[in-house]
């Protein structure tokens, strides 16, 4: 294309050698048709503010040929803006148009990027929320069944390889919740909003006392949204994989200031207290800041203790 625009201007130039010019010496036209060449080559590939020394020079040049015994007047206007003008202005509409093609695929090239990124983002999101449910109800599941083994191992009239099923039923439990902790642990997301699961914090606390846990609880008579759920979820697996047997107290109630406060406590021995990863109590923490609440965890003597913490006004999901 450049080398085609390039050569309609030499055409031009002899054309206007045959028809207009036939009285000027060569040297003079070939100096026109290089001026005209170069003014296209500098409209095609300057930048503005560098092209118009160019351009400016290129007049200079030109009316300097033509003063001297050439056309005066409009004959050397003329002649001016056939052999500078019109070829820089052909050479700045190539440039502008090959700056919007380029435009136009770079726009494409980020669109189809962002698209893929939106795409990939939203693939992310919906595996890691798989994976933190997985984690979530049956890391649960699996501490209660644990707790269950534990509890049928523990029967005094119980023969002896039933015993020894129990016990390896316990045991298998035991090491499935830390695999699948180790597992979807990295993919957790800080998603909120409704419970994760059909049960309510209640059904939470009657499902883990069928299991044989001791929990206490007392809860206001309106329905507790969904990160309570997961708070309460989270300490009720954790007391069962940790103290099992323990007494768990449970305690739900807003304050004067409009704050919602969970707590749930249960005694560990010695051997339990410092065990476990963390990563479930790490995971909700973060998912509670995020949502403008707070999760400590208290570990003092022979007690350990998870409060968290909601304003009732900001967090609907938190309160009532």
């Amino acid at each position: 294309m450049r080398n085609g625009a390039v050569l309609a201007i030499l055409a031009a130039g002899c054309l206007a050698n045959a028809v207009e010019l036939d009285t000027v010496p060569v040297w003079r036209q070939l100096a026109f048709v290089v001026a005209a060449v170069a003014a296209y080559l500098h409209g095609r590939h300057l930048p503005v503010r560098r092209a118009w020394p160019v351009f400016l020079a290129a007049v200079v040049v030109c009316a300097g040929f033509t003063v001297a015994d050439f056309w005066v007047g409009t004959g050397m206007l003329a002649a001016v803006a056939l052999f500078t003008g019109l070829p820089w202005l052909a050479g700045r509409f190539r440039r502008q148009q090959a700056e919007l093609v380029a435009a136009g695929r770079q726009r494409v090239a980020h669109l189809e990027r962002e698209r893929e990124l939106v795409a990939e983002h939203a693939a992310l999101r919906e595996r890691a929320r798989i994976a933190s449910e997985l984690h979530d109800a049956l890391g649960h599941e699996l501490a209660l069944l644990s707790l269950r083994a534990g509890a049928l191992e523990l029967v005094p009239d119980l023969p002896e390889r039933h015993q020894a099923a129990a016990a390896e039923v316990r045991a298998g439990a035991v090491a499935a919740t830390d695999r699948l902790r180790e597992a979807v642990g990295v993919l957790r997301e800080h998603d909120a909003g409704a419970p994760p699961a059909a049960d309510t914090v209640a059904d939470l606390v009657d499902r883990a006392r069928e299991a044989g846990m001791d929990v206490s609880a007392d809860l206001p008579p309106w329905p507790l949204g969904g990160d309570v759920h997961r708070v309460v979820r989270e300490a009720l697996t954790n007391a069962a994989r940790h103290a099992p047997g323990a007494p768990v107290s449970l305690r739900a109630n807003v304050a004067d200031d409009d704050t919602l406060e969970v707590t749930v406590s249960n005694p560990v021995n010695g051997a339990s207290a410092g065990r476990g990863s963390g990563t479930g109590l790490a995971t909700l923490r973060e998912r509670l800041r995020s949502s403008g609440g707070t999760l400590t965890v208290e570990s003092e003597g022979q007690r350990f203790t998870v409060t968290a913490r909601w304003s009732v006004r900001r967090r609907d999901g938190g309160g009532r």
